[in-house]
């Protein structure tokens, strides 16, 4: 059984309350009716959010979907303040955005590793008696009260990101493509959605020092856009790749249409987000080694405009070539 993959997750935050402020007289034995000590109460502590490329998903928050700041503390007498609350720091994985449940709009994205973003404020601390001493009120028995920290609801969505999208219908070849180019070993299986999480590997250019990652994502379906098969869950993942690759079964294996199925992708892609039409792609003619796959391949070439690259990942043909071109087509 494999490990859960959680792409998406509601969570209620709060940020801490500020302290209040404290009413305090300063009394010693030759000091009866002294004046105003009170302190200052703390700030409340924040909730900030930080990108960390080595947190692959959200399973924490699917399972503790709490989390909260700590409150400052209240003035004290001698004129002493109170501690600032510590804040909450959720680390989350590059490339999730952070939906405000209240107002569906999105409240920020976190891209790169490292990034801060301040979530919900803290509350400020309240005021002590000391600061309302005055030549008028030498004995003021005013404070205010901390005020409330920022709460939330919000649910947080992983988009994965990654040079290049493996996009494709369920054994067209995708999970063979990347062991090949990645060295990556991902389960191979004759029956659909074999990849049931997206996954981000890396392909290696030793002769240039040059990396390059690539996205094998869950298999499309027709109607995937309507959330059938996979649907959303596959589709939502391919938005910040940079490049597409679209990986077409060219043999016609259990009577698939190649042509048809490369009309189909388009489709499901167009549906979603037509922004994605217009993202750079390469087309990944698979399993030309089999029979009757170069009579597809002709066939294909004359419905379909684009670059085309005839390959075969059980005989590794053209598989050098395709490195070079995804490489160049990335850094274009």
């Amino acid at each position: 059984m494999g490990t859960m993959f959680v792409d998406e997750a509601k969570v209620i935050l709060k940020a801490g309350n500020g302290g209040n402020g404290c009413l305090s007289f300063l009394r010693e034995k030759y000091r009866p009716n002294g004046g105003p000590n009170g302190g200052d109460g703390g700030n409340g502590g924040d909730v900030i959010l930080i990108c960390d490329r080595n947190v692959a998903d959200l399973t924490n928050y699917k399972f503790v979907p709490h989390a909260s700041a700590k409150n400052g503390e209240p003035g004290r007498g001698s004129n002493c303040h109170g501690a600032n609350g510590i804040s909450r720091f959720l680390k989350v994985p590059e490339g999730t955005v952070v939906i405000n449940n209240e107002t569906e709009m999105v409240a920020v994205e976190l891209l790169k590793d490292g990034e801060k973003i301040l979530l919900l404020k803290g509350g400020v601390g309240g005021k002590g008696n000391i600061n309302f001493k005055s030549s008028i009120n030498q004995a003021p028995r005013k404070i205010t009260l901390g005020t409330p920290g920022e709460t939330g609801e919000f649910t947080f969505v992983l988009k994965t990101i990654a040079d290049i999208g493996l996009v494709g219908f369920p054994n067209a070849g995708k999970s063979s493509l990347v062991n090949i180019l990645t060295n990556a070993q991902q389960t191979e299986a004759p029956y659909p959605f074999p990849t049931l999480n997206p996954k981000v590997d890396v392909i290696h250019y030793p002769e240039t020092y040059q990396t390059l990652t690539i996205a094998d994502i869950p298999g499309l379906i027709s109607g995937a856009h309507e959330n059938h098969g996979l649907g959303i869950k596959f589709l939502k993942h391919i938005e910040r790749c940079k490049m597409l690759l679209f990986v077409i079964d060219i043999a016609g294996i259990d009577g698939r249409d190649s042509i048809n199925d490369y009309w189909t992708l388009l489709e499901e892609l167009a549906y979603y987000d037509r922004a994605l039409l217009k993202k750079k792609c390469l087309i990944v003619a698979n399993k030309i080694d089999l029979p009757s796959a170069e009579e597809h391949l002709l066939a294909f070439k004359k419905a379909v405009n684009g670059e085309i690259l005839a390959i075969s990942c059980a005989e590794s043909i053209g598989i050098c070539e395709l490195r070079k071109k995804v490489l160049k087509a990335a850094q274009s």
